[in-house]
């Protein structure tokens, strides 16, 4: 059993659990659930890292976690997005580790519209 501190006015915090991400069968199929979303954040123009649109959008694992850099190798040659430059992870398992920044192009953007 592990301890728990209590709050100080005495209750007792919820558990916190962490989430499971559902990971994919195969790349393929990862690449067409993904895609959607990844597009959508280029087409807003924001920087952004990998890891922010994935949490956000709630997707899911590819079947290696080393596909997520050929997506995004992926997405810059067909166009829709560029490097931004660098930022510390938000991916809490990272511990702030250097991780490359994303930002959508002009044609991202006006495919959007």
């Amino acid at each position: 059993m592990t301890a728990v501190q209590p709050h100080l006015d005495g209750t007792i915090p919820d558990p916190k659990i962490p989430a499971v991400r559902r990971r994919a069968e195969d790349y393929e199929t990862w690449v067409a659930e993904v895609r959607p979303a990844f597009i959508a954040a280029a087409a807003t123009g924001r920087t952004f890292t990998t890891f922010e649109v994935a949490d956000g959008s709630d997707l899911p694992e590819p079947p290696d976690h080393h596909q997520w850099g050929r997506l995004m190798t992926l997405l810059r040659e067909e166009g829709y997005i560029r490097t931004a430059g660098w930022a510390c992870s938000p991916r809490p398992t990272a511990h702030h580790s250097g991780v490359r920044t994303w930002k959508g192009t002009a044609a991202a953007r006006r495919a959007a519209a």
